[in-house]
Formats: C-alpha cells, sequence, structure tokens
C-alpha cells in the first residue's frame, strides 16, 4: 500500500494489487507447461508493522488468494537484512513465527528459511508441519556437502555455519564470496579447492605448528589430512586463541562452532596431536626436532589508540583505568562511566559497548566513522547494532577521535569541524588496531637461515591481524601449499574470454 496509488484494476484493494503477480505465475505457468515446476518466493512479512505486508494481515491474504496457483511455495520475512540476520541477532529458526501458517492454507509444497544449521532443527521444522523442504543457503556455503552428511548420518562432521555474514559481505562489497567457517568458498574453480578433499604429500613430514588459534586448527587439520605427522602447541589451557575469547562475549556464542568443528576432526586423526599448556620459545621449538614449523601465535589489540584514524599514541593512553578488548575479555573491567572509542569499526566496539551496559556501566560509545559499528553495514546489523545500543541507553557520539586522555575525562575532536570538545570519563576503552605476535617467528629466522630449521611460516594474525574468516584462510592456505613447488604455477586460474 505505501507504494501503489494506481487508480485501476492494479491498484487500491489488496485484490487489485495482488493481481500483477497472479498474472505473472499465470502467464509464466502457460508459457512453460509441463516442462519445468514454478516456485515462488514470497515476503510474507516485511516486519513494518502496519506499513507493510504482515504474516497476521495482508501477507496471509495474498498466499490465500494464490494458495494453489504455484507448484511450490519458498517463504521468508524481508528485507534482506532480516530475512539473512546474523547469529548476534536471531538464533536457529527465528523466520517459523511469520511462516507456520502457510501449510493450512495451500496443499502445494512449502520451502521454509532461517538459518537452519543442524539436523534436529531441520527435521523438526517438517515434523511439525511447517514446511515440507528447508533452503539452506548460508548453512550450504559452509558446509556443500551438508545434505550428504545428514544422510549418512555423519551429524559431527557437519561444518556449522556461525551466522556471521561474512559470505553476504562480500556481496555487498562486490568481492569473490568467502566464509569463516568453509576456506575453500569462492576458490573451488579459482584455485581447485575441493572443500573435502586435500591432496596427498608424497612425502609427508613432521610439523610443528605453534598456536591453536583459528588459523593454526585449521592449518594443523588440513595438514593432517595430507598425511603429515603434526603437533600443535598451544600456550594456553584452552585451544581457540581470539575465538575462545570472542565467542563468549555477547551474541557471538556461535563463533565457537569455528573451533569446536576443527577440534572435532583433529580427534579423530591419529597424525595430528594438540598440547595445551605449551608456550614456546625458540630454544623450546628447536629442541622438539621438526625441521618444519609453522607459526600461529595470533595477535594482541593494541592499548595506545593507533587505528585507522591515528597513527600516533592518544595522550594518557598509559594512565591505569584505559582498557583493552584483551582486558576485557580476560576479566579485567572497568566500571561506572565508561567511555568507548571504536576506531575498529566492526563488532568489538559495539559488543564491548554492549557487555558494559548490561554490567549496569554509563556507557558512551565514540567513533571517527559516521555511523557506529560502520563495517558491520556489510553483514547486514549495522542498524540493528544501533537500535540496540540506543535502547540500552548507549550514549552513540560519531565522527569524533578521541585525542587525550585524562583521569576523569577525554577530549574528542570533530573530524570534520576538528571542533574540540570534553566528554567525562572515569574509564576508557580503547578498540583501534592489533600487533602481531611474530615475537617467535622472528626469533626462529636465523635457524631457518643457518639451516637448523627447513620450513618456516607465519600465519593468521600473528602475520597480519584480519578477521577470523582470513584467519582460517591463511591455515587453509599454509596446509594446501605446505611442500608443494609454487613457482612452476600460478597463484590462481583466470578465465580469458574471447570476444
Amino acid at each position: 500500500r505505501r507504494y501503489n496509488d494506481r487508480s485501476d484494476e492494479y491498484g487500491g484493494s489488496l485484490q487489485n494489487r495482488t493481481r500483477f503477480l497472479r498474472e505473472l505465475i499465470e502467464d509464466t505457468r502457460d508459457a512453460v507447461g509441463d516442462t519445468c515446476a514454478v516456485a515462488v518466493r514470497l515476503a510474507i512479512d516485511e516486519l513494518l508493522g502496519d506499513e507493510g505486508i504482515t504474516s497476521q494481515g495482508e501477507g496471509h491474504d495474498i498466499l490465500a488468494m494464490l494458495a494453489e496457483l504455484p507448484d511450490l511455495w519458498d517463504v521468508n520475512i524481508s528485507n534482506w537484512s532480516n530475512d539473512s540476520a546474523t547469529a548476534r541477532f536471531q538464533q536457529e529458526g527465528y523466520q517459523q513465527a511469520y511462516v507456520g501458517f502457510v501449510k493450512s492454507l495451500t496443499t502445494k509444497p512449502v520451502v521454509a528459511v532461517g538459518r537452519y544449521t543442524s539436523p534436529e532443527s531441520m527435521l523438526s521444522v517438517v515434523r511439525k508441519g511447517i514446511a515440507d523442504m528447508v533452503g539452506a543457503a548460508r548453512p550450504s556455503i559452509a558446509d556443500p556437502f551438508l545434505p550428504q552428511k545428514i544422510q549418512e548420518k555423519r551429524f559431527e562432521d557437519i561444518r556449522e555455519c556461525i551466522g556471521c555474514n561474512i559470505c553476504a559481505s562480500a556481496d555487498e562489497l562486490g568481492v569473490p564470496i568467502r566464509c569463516t567457517q568453509n576456506p575453500t568458498m569462492g576458490e573451488e574453480w579459482r584455485r581447485n579447492w575441493h572443500p573435502e578433499r586435500i591432496m596427498l604429500l608424497k612425502n609427508p613430514k613432521k610439523v610443528q605448528v605453534v598456536g591453536a588459534g583459528p588459523a593454526g586448527l585449521e592449518c594443523g587439520r588440513a595438514l593432517g589430512q595430507r598425511g603429515c605427522q603434526v603437533v600443535i602447541v598451544e600456550a594456553k589451557r584452552e585451544p581457540g586463541g581470539r575465538v575462545s575469547l570472542e565467542s563468549k562475549l555477547t551474541g557471538l556464542n556461535e563463533w565457537r562452532r569455528v573451533v569446536d568443528w576443527r577440534m572435532t576432526q583433529i580427534e579423530k586423526m591419529e597424525n595430528v596431536t594438540i598440547y595445551p599448556n605449551s608456550p614456546m620459545r625458540s630454544d623450546k621449538v628447536l629442541e622438539a626436532g621438526f625441521r618444519d614449523v609453522i607459526v600461529a601465535t595470533g595477535a594482541h589489540w593494541r592499548t595506545d589508540g593507533v587505528g585507522r584514524n591515528l597513527g600516533y599514541p592518544i595522550p594518557g593512553c598509559g594512565l591505569p583505568h584505559v582498557f583493552s578488548p584483551d582486558d576485557l575479555m580476560n576479566g579485567r573491567l572497568p566500571s561506572g562511566n565508561v567511555a568507548v572509542y571504536d576506531d575498529d569499526h566492526y563488532y568489538m566496539g559495539s559488543v564491548l559497548a554492549e557487555f558494559l551496559a548490561q554490567m549496569g556501566c554509563r556507557v558512551t560509545l565514540i567513533t571517527p566513522a559516521p555511523l557506529v559499528a560502520y563495517w558491520s553495514r556489510f553483514t547486514l546489523e549495522q542498524e540493528k547494532v544501533q537500535r540496540k545500543l540506543m535502547r540500552m541507553g548507549v550514549e552513540l557520539i560519531t565522527q569524533h577521535l578521541v585525542t587525550k586522555i585524562f583521569p576523569d575525562s577525554i577530549v574528542i575532536s570533530n573530524v570534520i569541524s576538528s571542533e574540540i570538545s570534553h566528554q567525562p570519563a572515569g574509564a576508557v576503552v580503547l578498540v583501534s588496531d592489533r600487533i602481531p605476535n611474530d615475537g617467535l617467528y622472528n626469533s626462529l629466522k636465523p635457524a631457518l637461515e643457518d639451516g637448523r630449521l627447513d620450513s618456516l611460516c607465519v600465519i593468521g594474525d600473528a602475520e597480519a591481524p584480519n578477521i577470523i574468516a582470513q584467519a582460517v584462510f591463511s591455515g587453509h592456505l599454509a596446509a594446501r601449499e605446505f611442500g608443494e613447488d609454487q613457482l612452476d604455477r600460478a597463484p590462481f586460474c583466470i578465465e580469458y574470454v574471447e570476444v
């Protein structure tokens, strides 16, 4: 209704406004005959209340009018940010409440979606009579062999989607698709990577991987698949690196699957062993006797505020009431009036602001970007982030830099006008850049040069801090290329088309 202002037979009443869709379906059926089925996807709720189509109102009535016309109904909610909501804001099967009525109106098969990732929840949808089939786009990106693994009852081998929407960000940015869980996504043709199979090494080696974060676990797992004898050593008691810490934050618990799936696969491998509580120095690495070493020691958050917009430390960053994300994730917490300075622009600043607000802190989120969690607009969740923070009472200050920190306040500067103002703050959390933990790698370089090591490489955040998807990809790439001669072939296939 909010768009259609026609006064002819295609406007006005719901029956008239539905006429065009009806004619499209009928004409399509006439054109294709019995050569193929005609499926219709209909968003039956726009989540706009009375201003839009709703599952209790016009969405219900539209489907009732057209119930028997298509051969199959594919029903969902809109817009894309709602249909493909992230795990941070919606749990598995969140669209059931909107589409549950559809099968009562039609005898035709119904497909439902809602980021179903587990066989149990998929089966539940069918058994409850909500749908006949489950559409699994993002879960099939994470694991292209999802149906086969269900059929073979290999449920523990399913690489479940974590709902981060890194896949959606590629579409928004116009770049090749990628996936946090599945590092082969988008590389099946370009690099000839099969999602499940990796060629065995002709001469498998013994390899030590230092660090059991997302890069180290994926590298060790893939090397094991290639036939190597792999030892993964981890300084902390719990494997997982940054994923283990970040998945404990509000809304990110499903990210834990990045670790859990890899640990499950490694536990099945007799040739891959993990040793936690094993901090390593260069001398210990060399004493272990491995000739091939891969360093995946991660990164740590800066404590000086240097980030996307500031290339120098913020004066006052060394004061005791200044915190980093690592401090908060490891239990060192501020209280009272807290300013969160987000010069990272993805999820961390807003997640920590939400966490502190839940603890009872009075939180102000400050960012140089024009929107809070600016990069999360590519993962379809920026508006949800900002709306939630506003509802929680978090004060939002955009387009401002933090330029100085005092014991009880901060100085902020407008990035457009350079106007200076003061903001009260009893504690400050700096979310800016991360620094590679590459000390071990650098200390091992002489051993490579003098022949005590045959190979040495650094992967993941220890090489270049990035998103988790890139860390997983880096580990997988290192395992694929290990022991292979890369000089005689292109890094990936290029298709040349004659015009």
